[in-house]
């Protein structure tokens, strides 16, 4: 239970740097603790379609993680990164990704922060 808590702060954490970093990424609220609380269900809702999602597209796409050398990786995480807002939207929540190529930088600064943090963070069962 802690390894899933730890996890979900550590996804928080790394949307909160790219809302922070990237106008086109957009995070509202009335306050700082409704802001928070909508960056929890988003850091929840991500982890979830990141581990439906994510194994199926990554076996369907399999020959062009091979021909890419890895790169499709980052579409694929934009990918998953466009799907996450688009389900916020359909779940009436204040987040919004605006456009592929933002998703995509999006997505490599939400890897990037989310690793950082996981090294940092303990994780523990």
């Amino acid at each position: 239970m802690k390894n899933f808590v730890v996890k979900t702060i550590a996804n928080a954490g790394a949307l909160a740097v790219a809302v922070w970093l990237l106008d086109k990424i957009t995070l509202t609220g009335d306050s700082t603790g409704k802001k928070i609380g909508t960056l929890i269900v988003i850091a929840l809702l991500f982890g979830l379609v990141n581990f439906v999602v994510k194994p199926i597209v990554k076996v369907l796409t399999f020959p062009l993680f091979i021909l890419t050398l890895g790169l499709i990786t980052l579409v694929v995480n934009a990918l998953m990164l466009m799907l996450t807002s688009w389900l916020a939207d359909k779940l009436d929540l204040s987040f919004h990704v605006e456009g592929f190529w933002t998703a995509v930088v999006g997505g490599l600064i939400i890897s990037i922060v989310s690793w950082a943090l996981h090294v940092v963070l303990p994780d523990e069962d």
